[in-house]
C-alpha cells in the first residue's frame, strides 16, 4: 500500500486533534514550528550537496510536512487550506511562465515549433522581474521599494545577496569585479583601522561590512555565497579532523599539541587533497 497527499493530510487533522492527536503536535503553533522549517531546509539542501539522493525523499518529505504543518493551522483558524496553497502557487506560476503558458492557463501551449530557447532569455528574466514587481506593489501600499518581501528572517548571507541582486537589477551596482574587489579591500582596511583604536563595536560593525562586500564578489561570481560557506565549512571539518587522527595517532591529546603540530597535520591534509 503506498500512501498520497490525502493520507498526509489526514495524518496531520489527527495529529492535531485535541482528543486523539499527539501531545507534541497539538501544542505546536505559526512559531514554534518556523526552526523546524528552517532546519528541514538546510538538511534538503546538505543530501542535495552530498548527493545522498537515497536520504532525499525522506528528507524531502521532512520539508513537505512542514507545509502541511502551516496548511493545518490555516485551516484552523480559518483563513486558508492545503488546496489554497496549491491553487496560489499554481496561479503564480502561470503568470510569471508565459512563454511556457501564452494564455495563462494550465492547458494553454506555445505554437508549435516554437520553443522556449528561441525566445530571448533577457526578455523574459524581465517579463519574471516585472510580474513579480507588481505582486509585490500588490502586497505594499506603501512607499513600495525594490526591496519589498526579502524575509528578514533569511540567513544573513542570503539575505545579503538578495538585497544586493535587487539593488543590481536596479542599477545601484560596481561595473566590474575589480570594483567589488576594490571595495572588499576598503572595507578590510577600515577594521583593521577601528581594530587599532580599539573600538570592538566599531569593529563589528565593518566587519559585518567587509561580509556584505565578500557576498557581492560571490554574487558577481554567479555563486551562492551560501553554499561557498558550506563547502568551506565541510573543508575545514574534512582537514581538522585529519589533525585530530594525526595526533591521536602519534598518542598526542590535541589540548597538549603546539600550533606547529597543528599547522604541520593541516599541511599534510591539503597536500593529500
Amino acid at each position: 500500500m503506498r500512501y498520497d497527499l490525502d493520507d498526509l493530510l489526514t495524518l496531520m487533522q489527527v495529529l492535531r486533534d485535541p482528543e486523539q492527536g499527539c501531545p507534541w503536535d497539538i501544542k505546536q503553533g505559526w512559531d514554534s514550528i518556523v526552526p523546524h522549517t528552517l532546519e528541514e531546509a538546510y538538511e534538503v539542501a546538505d543530501a542535495i550537496e552530498r548527493r545522498a539522493f537515497d536520504e532525499l525523499p525522506g528528507e524531502l518529505g521532512d520539508l513537505l510536512f512542514q507545509v502541511i504543518y502551516y496548511a493545518q493551522f490555516g485551516a484552523e483558524e480559518q483563513r486558508f487550506d492545503f488546496h489554497d496553497i496549491v491553487h496560489t502557487l499554481t496561479a503564480k506560476m502561470l503568470r510569471r511562465h508565459p512563454h511556457v503558458f501564452p494564455e495563462g492557463t494550465l492547458g494553454s501551449r506555445r505554437p508549435p515549433g516554437v520553443s522556449a530557447e528561441a525566445l530571448q532569455t533577457q526578455q523574459i528574466n524581465q517579463r519574471w522581474e516585472s510580474l513579480k514587481a507588481e505582486e509585490r506593489a500588490q502586497r505594499v501600499i506603501e512607499a513600495p521599494s525594490v526591496l519589498d518581501d526579502v524575509p528578514c528572517t533569511l540567513p544573513a548571507l542570503s539575505r545579503a545577496n538578495k538585497l544586493s541582486k535587487r539593488a543590481a537589477r536596479a542599477g545601484f551596482d560596481w561595473p566590474d569585479t575589480q570594483g567589488v574587489l576594490d571595495k572588499i579591500r576598503e572595507e578590510l582596511d577600515e577594521v583593521e583601522e577601528a581594530l587599532a583604536t580599539g573600538d570592538t563595536r566599531h569593529a563589528q560593525e565593518e566587519v559585518g561590512d567587509l561580509l556584505f562586500a565578500v557576498t557581492n564578489l560571490a554574487r558577481r561570481l554567479g555563486a551562492d555565497p551560501e553554499q561557498c560557506l558550506r563547502g568551506t565549512n565541510r573543508k575545514f571539518e574534512r582537514r581538522f579532523r585529519y589533525v585530530e587522527h594525526a595526533l591521536n595517532a602519534a598518542h598526542r591529546p590535541i589540548t597538549e599539541a603546539s600550533l606547529d603540530e597543528m599547522e604541520a597535520h593541516w599541511q599534510a591534509a591539503k597536500h593529500q587533497e
